[in-house]
């Protein structure tokens, strides 16, 4: 039975990541888009590693060369106030020539997935932690807290799927935790901008395009979280 208070969500959470400390910390990053959800595991993260009195605190990020100015700003401010060792993944493709949206898999896979996997092979990162939820894609629902990936060779580790968009706020107020000005305005949940609307009713990520979310399990499958 899942634990339903937040406190022992986050003790759960904490249990998950506390082998990696273990290992090279050196070899885990946060796959952090600036978003509130991957926001809180990096805060989660950071606080096991200042506990430990370890570090760096890694991340990768992926700039997929139309995202929201704001989050970038947040991202920005947020990683040098952090000391967030960012790593910034990028297209290589012109993004300003290139047809965004128009197939949302190949465009995800183009824009998203191989900045991605040359990111972590780059770095070296054999562990990557992502905040992605159960409950915020029907996708989502069946995957698990570790989850080993190939191409590159690496771990997935997912410490916040039990977690609800209430218990992610409800963190960011418990902990102050920031978050991007975006949400002040009432997006929920945040993409591309070509592919997220505002949209402060019905579904968290109603305001994703619908085409892209359909295909979700396929950029899983080829290594998205």
């Amino acid at each position: 039975m899942v634990e339903k208070s937040l406190p022992a969500k986050i003790a759960r959470s904490e249990e998950i990541l506390q082998p990696y400390l273990e290992n090279s910390v050196k070899e885990v990053a946060v796959a952090w888009t600036g978003g509130k959800d991957s926001t809180v595991l990096l805060a989660l993260w950071r606080a096991l590693l200042d506990h430990a009195g370890l570090g760096p605190l890694r991340a990768i990020t992926v700039d997929t060369g139309v995202k929201f100015p704001e989050v970038i700003a947040f991202r920005t401010e947020l990683a040098k106030r952090w000391g967030v060792e960012l790593h910034v993944a990028r297209p290589e493709v012109d993004t300003a020539a290139y047809p965004v949206a128009r197939d949302p898999l190949e465009c995800c896979r183009t824009l998203k997935v191989e900045p991605l996997m040359r990111a972590i092979e780059r770095t070296g990162t054999r562990v990557l932690l992502s905040g992605i939820r159960r409950d915020e894609h029907p996708d989502r629902k069946g995957r698990e807290p570790v989850e080993p990936r190939t191409d590159p060779d690496h771990i997935l580790v997912n410490p916040l799927l039990d977690w609800t968009e209430t218990d992610v706020w409800a963190s960011h107020d418990l902990l102050g935790i920031p978050y991007c000005s975006l949400y002040a305005m009432g997006y929920r949940s945040l993409g591309c901008m070509p592919c997220t609307a505002f949209s402060s009713v019905g579904p968290e990520r109603a305001g994703r395009a619908s085409a892209k979310e359909q295909v979700l399990r396929d950029l899983t499958a080829l290594g998205y979280f």
